[in-house]
């Protein structure tokens, strides 16, 4: 295919101007408009102007440039057809071989203004609508949409390679921009919409259509590596991420040392800097297979870890864990005396880091606090055949409402106690228990089908780590069934309870709590995990 004419109307202009003098040292004429044509221009090199083509200006401050049939007759007539090629002679359009074009910066222009209107000029018409009319015409015509093709052209170009099968793979590219610049678009009018909602005073079941019950749901996620290999080695893996987070959340994080993120390495790490970062204190978290092993909160990073640790000694064996503070040389020390997978904090000393560069293989991760989740953020879990789709698990720690059911109160240190223990259960599978003491785990029964048999499980990890459970509190993700599980609570000396409610059988509950002399608290917020 030989180029003759070209279409360059640009906002990235980013080696535009090597590229337009290379096009005409080989007499391709370019078709220009506004900025673009402006910069060529003082450059010395000459440019027709479209609404030379067309005979008729910019209008509308802008608005209004190429969306004309000069323009657009140009990009869409297909050169086999005679029809079409017999049309255009007719009304005097030029062909147009190739299209370079980039869109305004939509994305970046909401980031960065809290104006609707400036952001709503953003919205690139023109652009778009070129965009699409020379890729949709990819048989005849070379659309060119991204700065750093502009070499591979130049010297596909010299060689007079551009063929077919480039032609497609620009095409593609380009619907592919076009498809995330729509859907940047639609999300921000989401927004809009959402918050129109909410200043009239909407009820939330109407925020709610506007959110998930729209009829079309769609994401828009940007590859960010290849994984060697998914949950399993015969799975195939890569990790996609949304762009508004970018160096924000785990996925765009520093990983300062170690081989690279397995997906398993992923899953465990996202559950540990979620639930780490609910703390204030120093905390450490250590998760094994998606389930934390042990937490604890301290007056240091080291005392958490050398508490959390004590848990489940045999599970935090090859296990990831997470910090809320900074990591310092004796604590790396303690933890590299163990086969640990991965370790992320906000902040590392240069003697941490200088202990850790000993293991080369352990993974370190430096990620921000970000305590970002909201009940915004959104949960998408694979079927076959679909999607399920729904708000993350969120609450204020500082909101809770919490009813105290029983004829004992807990005291404060037990109430401090159960809220610890409450933030833990936010994250061990279901069905969860965790009994804590003095703001760390005792012993954790996670993921079985049977309430009394997370109780036993949890009881039979804390006897296995040479755990007291007497005075200790228990957290229990969704409410007691019956009222075995408070009966094994008890012997086991648990003296407070948290738990949701909301069973038909509240009141036996209640009554086998007050049995025990056990105070127990009602939050009306059930934490399943699957």
């Amino acid at each position: 295919m030989k180029i003759n004419t070209c279409l360059i109307s640009v906002y990235d202009k980013t080696n535009i101007l090597s590229f337009a003098k290379f096009l005409k040292s080989y007499n391709i004429q370019i078709v220009s408009t506004g900025g673009t044509a402006d910069i060529l221009k003082n450059n010395k090199i000459e440019v027709t102007l479209v609404d030379e083509i067309t005979n008729f200006p910019e209008i509308l401050d802008g608005r209004v440039k190429t969306l004309h049939p000069s323009i657009h007759g140009g990009l869409l007539a297909k050169r086999n057809n005679q029809t079409h090629m017999k049309t255009i002679e007719d009304h005097n359009i030029k062909p147009i071989d190739m299209l370079v074009t980039n869109l305004y910066p939509f994305r970046e222009k909401r980031k960065q203004s809290n104006s609707t209107d400036e952001i709503i000029e953003n919205i690139d018409i023109g652009g778009s609508t070129l965009l699409r009319a020379a890729a949709k015409n990819f048989n005849d015509v070379l659309v060119v949409t991204d700065p750093n093709d502009y070499s591979m052209i130049i010297s596909l170009i010299k060689k007079n390679q551009i063929s077919l099968e480039l032609r497609i793979a620009q095409a593609t590219k380009a619907f592919d921009s076009s498809w995330r610049y729509e859907r940047e678009i639609s999300n921000f009018f989401n927004v809009m919409n959402k918050k129109y909602f909410t200043n009239n005073k909407h009820s939330k079941s109407d925020l709610n259509s506007t959110f998930l019950e729209k009829s079309l749901f769609s994401i828009n996620f940007k590859k960010y590596s290849k994984l060697r290999y998914g949950e399993n080695p015969h799975q195939n893996a890569a990790i996609y991420h949304d762009e508004k987070t970018e160096g924000k959340e785990l996925i765009c994080s520093n990983q300062i040392q170690g081989k690279e993120l397995s997906f398993n390495n992923i899953v465990d790490a996202d559950t540990a800097s979620q639930c780490v970062e609910m703390f204030m204190n120093p905390a450490c978290v250590i998760v094994k297979h998606a389930n934390p092993c042990g937490v604890a909160e301290a007056e240091s990073c080291l005392d958490a870890f050398q508490r959390a640790k004590l848990t489940d000694v045999i599970s935090s064996f090859g296990s990831v864990i997470a910090f809320n503070k900074l990591v310092d040389q004796e604590l790396a020390k303690l933890i590299s005396e163990q086969f640990i997978e991965l370790i992320i904090a906000p902040e590392f000393t240069k003697g941490a880091l200088k202990m850790f560069s000993k293991r080369e293989n352990l993974r370190v991760i430096k990620k921000q606090n970000s305590n970002a989740i909201s009940d915004n953020n959104l949960e998408i879990k694979t079927i076959k055949g679909g999607y399920l789709v729904q708000t993350s698990d969120y609450y204020k720690s500082n909101t809770l409402d919490l009813s105290f059911v029983t004829k004992i109160k807990p005291s404060e240190k037990e109430l401090s106690d159960l809220k610890f223990a409450w933030h833990v259960s936010n994250w061990v599978k279901s069905n969860a228990i965790v009994f804590c003491r003095d703001y760390r785990t005792l012993g954790i029964g996670a993921g079985q089908m049977s309430r009394l048999d997370s109780v036993k499980i949890a009881k039979i990890k804390a006897q296995q780590a040479g755990l007291s459970l007497e005075n200790s509190v228990v957290a229990s993700d969704a409410f007691f069934p019956f009222r075995d599980g408070v009966d094994v609570l008890s012997d086991v000396g648990a003296k407070s309870v948290i738990q949701p409610g909301g069973s038909i059988k509240d009141s036996e509950i209640i009554k086998a709590a007050d049995e025990h002399n056990i105070s127990m608290v009602f939050t009306s917020i059930r934490h399943f995990r699957h």
